[in-house]
């Protein structure tokens, strides 16, 4: 099997954006599953063949990835939020580019914005400065996109692919050899960073991640913790952080 393609839903309003987003993604995939994470999570009825598999309660993200992939058998695994819509052919253009690059262990689409404009989906990995600009009332001051024009790759070019650090997590395609060496995504962050960390491990055992620009998902980024401060989510971030820092301790010292 090719491609397979995972869902994690969390919350009836999750659940209630996969009748735009499953359709679009189970047509480009050859198998589909969606991870009902917790009470209200399940979504109604879904085309035949997609399977479900439902948690009593309710898991970290990763935890919830996990086993997404591990219900399912394709050579690459594609994870999608909710939210995000891929054009026509998107997983197609993805998969040629991967199976034209060995070492390509991530690929990820062009992601725009409702308006139609690019969002700023790829990164550099995050330095300790920087986080704190972007998750404190710094932020006011100093808007990330405005002085942070290289985290974002603002200036980088967008007309053909690009190896870059990371990139947001709401749709990636993986390639499952790679998630085997591995070892998958670290269930032992709640929420945010796990991208970052799968990307920083997978950099680490000499895995590319490549930004595929004639790949294109809509997506309606919610930017959550950009919007408050001092919210239980930013606690969230905040130990997410702390936990990647943990692990990559070389990261407490980098620049860029």
């Amino acid at each position: 099997m090719k491609v397979s393609g995972v869902f994690v839903v969390t919350g009836a309003h999750e659940a209630a954006l996969l009748g735009t987003s499953l359709p679009a993604l189970l047509a480009q995939v050859d198998e589909l599953t969606v991870v009902a994470n917790g009470p209200g999570s399940r979504p109604g009825q879904l085309p035949d063949g997609v399977r479900v598999v439902a948690n009593e309660r309710a898991l970290g993200f990763s935890a919830n990835v996990n086993k997404g992939i591990e219900a399912t058998s394709g050579e690459y695994v594609v994870i999608s939020n909710p939210d995000a819509v891929p054009e026509l052919d998107c997983v197609a253009e993805l998969v040629a580019f991967a199976d034209e690059h060995a070492r390509c262990g991530v690929a990820g689409p062009k992601m725009v914005n409702p308006d139609g404009t690019l969002q700023a989906s790829r990164r550099s990995f995050p330095t300790v400065g920087g986080t704190i600009v972007r998750r404190t009332p710094l932020r006011s001051l100093f808007p990330p996109l405005r002085w942070q024009r290289r985290h974002y790759l603002l200036d980088a070019p967008v007309d053909d692919p690009l190896q870059v650090d990371t990139m947001l997590g709401a749709f990636l395609l993986m390639r499952r050899a790679m998630l085997e060496e591995i070892g998958g995504w670290d269930a032992g962050y709640k929420l945010y960073v796990e991208d970052i960390d799968l990307s920083y491990r997978a950099m680490k055992a000499g895995w590319e991640r490549w930004w595929v620009p004639s790949a294109v998902v809509h997506h309606e980024y919610q930017a959550v913790i950009d919007k408050h401060f001092f919210t239980r989510r930013n606690l969230w971030h905040l130990h997410a952080m702390l936990r990647f820092l943990r692990k990559h301790p070389e990261r407490l010292f980098a620049l860029r």
